[in-house]
Formats: structure tokens, C-alpha cells, sequence
């Protein structure tokens, strides 16, 4: 009996490289995953009480919100590795403008940290977090141990695709 060749599951066949199907089964996988992970967010912070928040915005909010330290621009770029700074520049100014951060002027820079109503959403939306997300983890059997590697394994792959992007904007 003959074994029928499983195809691997991508977005795009075209890119599929013999060298690699399986990096062609991960883009699949980051794509499908970012789509669900921003559709999570978006509507977690509608849960929250914020609709009209997208999430970029949603993730500017919380990395300033984080530790409880104001925070630059170009902190908040590096951090959620956002290259446009007009783009954070925009979700900031949009932030401030519903009374969700608050900016602070430090000789030439601005400084952005979380305004009360802004730690408050941030707060309820970890309670919705914990509710939704946290507590189905179980159900996936896949252990907090085995998440933290994912992370990193993610967070390195981030810089090869950094390196990738400059190779090719070298080309």
C-alpha cells in the first residue's frame, strides 16, 4: 500500500522552497496566527470598554503602560519593533486625545506614560485576558514551559526576518 505524500499547508505554493517547506508552513502559520492574534486584541479592548482602538494602538497602549515608566517614542518603537515612528506618533496622539496616556516634555523629548483612565483599561482588560485566553490555554495541553520556548524561538526568528529585510532592501 502506498503512503499518499502529505502537502504541506501554505498561503502562497509559489514560495514554497525545496530547502525549506517547512519555513513556507511557519509563514502560514504567522500569518493565520497574527490575523487571529489582532482580531483577540481588537476585541478584547472592546470587551474592555475602548472600541474604537486598532492594534497597533492597542499595542502602544499597553508597552507604555509597562512597569509604570514614561516612555519615548523611539523606547516604544524598539520595543514593539515598530519601524515608522509616525506611525506610533499617530496611535499616541490618538491615545492622548481619548484620555488614555498623558505626555511630559524632559528638555527636547516627550515622554509618554499611562494616564489613570489609561492603567484602568489596561486593567480590565487583563481581568477579560485571564477570563478568555488564559484559562483555555489548558485545553490546548501545551504547558506555560512550552510556551515561553515558542516565545523565544519567535523572537529569534524576528531577527533573521530583520536581517532578511535589510539584505534585501541592500539588493
Amino acid at each position: 500500500m502506498s503512503e499518499k505524500k502529505k502537502q504541506p499547508i501554505v498561503s502562497s505554493s509559489h514560495l514554497v522552497s525545496e530547502k525549506s517547506i517547512e519555513l513556507s508552513e511557519l509563514e502560514y502559520g504567522l500569518i493565520i496566527a497574527n490575523n487571529a492574534f489582532n482580531r483577540w486584541i481588537e476585541r478584547c479592548m472592546t470587551s474592555s470598554g475602548m472600541p474604537d482602538l486598532n492594534p497597533t494602538d492597542i499595542l502602544i497602549l499597553h508597552n507604555v503602560n509597562h512597569r509604570a515608566r514614561a516612555k519615548k517614542v523611539a523606547d516604544i518603537c524598539f520595543n514593539l519593533n515598530i519601524e515608522d515612528t509616525h506611525t506610533a506618533t499617530y496611535s499616541l496622539r490618538k491615545l492622548a486625545k481619548l484620555g488614555l496616556v498623558q505626555t511630559e516634555k524632559q528638555g527636547k523629548e516627550n515622554f509618554f506614560s499611562t494616564s489613570e483612565r489609561g492603567k484602568a483599561l489596561c486593567l480590565r482588560y487583563r481581568e477579560i485576558r485571564e477570563d478568555c485566553l488564559v484559562d483555555a490555554l489548558g485545553v490546548l495541553g501545551t504547558g506555560n514551559q512550552e510556551i515561553g520556548e515558542l516565545a523565544k524561538l519567535l523572537r529569534s526568528l524576528s531577527g533573521l526576518y530583520d536581517q532578511a529585510a535589510r539584505a534585501a532592501a541592500s539588493l
